[in-house]
């Protein structure tokens, strides 16, 4: 077992990966995150407007992604942008790859 691996499984790191793997399993924060990535960098106006979501609603999920470091932000002015943090999405791929025999 690789050392990221046994990180991943052990004690406090095996609750905060699985906060991490459910914050990515529901199917509207996926649908969030296939947008954002379509886009690279979004208003975060534009994505509740654009996928006819109401602003709470988009704005508790996102929050969810943002506390698990999946997409990072950036004010511009008044407007937040969102975009995908790649590298942590990436390193969570490979864990599950190597979690899984994949």
């Amino acid at each position: 077992m690789t050392t990221s691996l046994q990180s991943l499984i052990q004690g406090k790191n095996l609750g905060i990966s699985a906060k991490t793997l459910r914050a990515l399993s529901h199917p509207l924060r996926l649908y969030l995150l296939g947008f954002i990535d379509e886009h690279k960098k979004i208003n975060v106006n534009k994505i509740y407007r654009t996928l006819k979501l109401e602003q709470s609603l988009t704005s508790q999920h996102l929050r969810i992604l943002r506390d698990e470091n999946l997409v990072i932000t950036a004010r511009e002015g008044k407007f937040i942008f969102y975009s995908l943090n790649y590298s942590r999405l990436k390193k969570i791929e490979e864990l599950v790859a190597v979690f899984f025999g994949a």
